[in-house]
Formats: C-alpha cells, sequence, structure tokens
C-alpha cells in the first residue's frame, strides 16, 4: 500500500494532543498517579529496611525471638520508627506530606467557611422573606418609586460601616435607570445609644418638617458630618443641621425634643429584628413584582449588590 503521510496528520494530531499535550485535568491526574507511585515505592523501601532490623535484632541477640519482654519490644519499635523517620526526613517524603496535609487541611476550613457563609445566607434570606413591603406613605424612598427592585436598609448613623456604605446605595439607585429604589429604615444598635437613637429621631423630625427630600438631606448631612461609633458628634448640632438644610431650628429641637419620633424608630428596629437584622447595614434587596427577596449584609460593593440585582429581576423578564 502506498499511504500518503498527509493521511496520518489527524492521527498524529490527537497522538499530539492528548499523549504530548495533556489538558490541564489530564496532566494533574497523571501526576498524582506518578506522586502516589512514588511514595509507594518509598514506603516499600523503608519496609525492607524495618525487616532487615528486625532480622539484623534477630541474629545478633537469638534470645530476642524468644523472649516477651516488653522494654524490648518497645526499644525495636523505637530503633525502627527512627530509621524510617530518618530516611522520610532525609529524602524530603516526610516534608512533601506535611505540606500535602497542611494543604489539605486548608482546603477543607476554605470549603466548611464558604458552607456555613452559604447556609447563614440561606437562613437569613428565609427571615428576610417576611420584611414589610414598601409603604409610601410611610418609608423614606430614595429614587423611582415605581422601581422594580428596592433596596431596604436597615441603618444606624453611628456604624462605620453604614457611614461608607450611605455613598454606595446612592450611587446604586442613581446609575440604574430608575430600575432600582432604596428605602431608610432604623437600626441604632445598643452600643451607639443614645446619640443613635437620637440622630435617628432627629432624621425623623426633619422629615416631617420637610417631608422626604429633607429627610435625606439631613440624613446625608449626619453620615458626612459624624466619625460614627457613638460618639461621632455631639448632640447640640442636631439642631443646626436642621437650620443647614433650610428647616426652622426651633421646630425641629421642639420635635426633637418631644420624643414623638422615638416609637418611630423602635418601630424599625423591632421589625428588624423580627426579620433576623442582627448588624448593620442590614439590607435587603426585593423584588416589587415578584417579592422574591435575598439579604445583603453588610457593606457591600456594587458589583456584589448589582449581582443580588440581575439574579432576582430575572424572575421578573
Amino acid at each position: 500500500m502506498n499511504l500518503k503521510v498527509n493521511n496520518l496528520c489527524p492521527f498524529t494530531t490527537l497522538v499530539r494532543h492528548y499523549v504530548v499535550k495533556p489538558t490541564g485535568k489530564q496532566s494533574k491526574a497523571i501526576h498524582m498517579i506518578k506522586t502516589r507511585q512514588a511514595i509507594v515505592k518509598k514506603l516499600a523501601g523503608f519496609l525492607l529496611v524495618m525487616v532487615a532490623l528486625l532480622a539484623s535484632l534477630s541474629f545478633s541477640n537469638p534470645s530476642y525471638a524468644q523472649q516477651d519482654d516488653q522494654s524490648q519490644d518497645s526499644a525495636a519499635v523505637d530503633q525502627i520508627a527512627s530509621e524510617v523517620v530518618r530516611r522520610l526526613v532525609e529524602d524530603g517524603t516526610l516534608s512533601e506530606q506535611i505540606k500535602l496535609g497542611i494543604q489539605r487541611y486548608i482546603e477543607e476550613q476554605r470549603q466548611a467557611q464558604a458552607n456555613a457563609q452559604a447556609n447563614a445566607r440561606n437562613q437569613q434570606s428565609a427571615k428576610a422573606k417576611n420584611v414589610r413591603r414598601v409603604d409610601r406613605s410611610r418609608d423614606h424612598i430614595y429614587g423611582n418609586e415605581d422601581a422594580l427592585i428596592t433596596l431596604i436598609e436597615y441603618s444606624d448613623f453611628e456604624c462605620p460601616y453604614c457611614k461608607r456604605f450611605h455613598p454606595t446605595a446612592r450611587q446604586l439607585v442613581d446609575q440604574s435607570g430608575g430600575k432600582v429604589n432604596w428605602v431608610y429604615r432604623h437600626f441604632p444598635l445598643a452600643f451607639h445609644n443614645p446619640l443613635a437613637q437620637q440622630e435617628a429621631e432627629a432624621s425623623e423630625c426633619a422629615g416631617m418638617l420637610g417631608g422626604n427630600e429633607a429627610f435625606w438631606r439631613y440624613t446625608d448631612l449626619v453620615y458626612e458630618r459624624t466619625n460614627s461609633n457613638g460618639k461621632g458628634l455631639s448632640p447640640d448640632s442636631l439642631a443646626p443641621f436642621a437650620g443647614e438644610i433650610g428647616l426652622d431650628e426651633e421646630k425641629f429641637s421642639n420635635c426633637l425634643s418631644s420624643g414623638r419620633m422615638t416609637a418611630r424608630v423602635l418601630e424599625d428596629y423591632r421589625e428588624g429584628t423580627q426579620i433576623g437584622i442582627s448588624g448593620t447595614p442590614g439590607n435587603i434587596i426585593l423584588n416589587n413584582e415578584t417579592g422574591e427577596v435575598e439579604a445583603a449584609a453588610g457593606a457591600l460593593p456594587i458589583s456584589t449588590l448589582q449581582q443580588i440585582i440581575d439574579r432576582l429581576s430575572a424572575s421578573s423578564s
């Protein structure tokens, strides 16, 4: 037969691809097999050493094989073990196995942590399903009131993470093209009180006197000025802040000192605890059309929030 060289090209290409240049997974499998084969060969050699040591002990002391003396048995075991360890150390096998063991442990811990975080998110989302739906007559809404998606934030004016997250939430809404709005609810943490509670009540007084826009302007100002952690600013500055955004300071001070907004703030707080909020910012992202929700606790970046929004939006497509 007079075969043309060209007829061999597809086959040689396959051979070159699968044998000479295996894929990443194939290379890893081959490496693991070779490594295990090498370890088995080394262990076989160590077993031969152990047999030789036992034989030498028996011949050097004929009575050894007939004695049941526990101390001699222990000494023989120690000697063999020492020799095996010495050889494992000398050729690097012991060091290699320790490294592999550490790597396996780290990977197992990472996987366990990932599983725990996934379970926690699932539990949070299950509780978040009971979140109170957006109420235009009560809630402070930033953005399009008819938006498909709402970011509901349970927040604390003295929380440094809330301070960091505040411009992120605003940017998320501003760049959504009306698809996302933002609802602010109060969750003043006990260790940030009394200031966090006072600031929350002050924002509600601003909203009462100047409407939704005044609420958001006052909220922005407090986050801008506070240094956070419960001692971020003086309570005496709360009334002047109202003056800065054009509100009547006297009326504002009367509202704040009367305590008329205390119950409103505590109502938000109680609602938050009932749906699993335990820290701030406690975020819940809601599809207003389907009612589907997802918990998104913490000062998350826009990219992460956008991924959640995309997932929730898909159910409305």
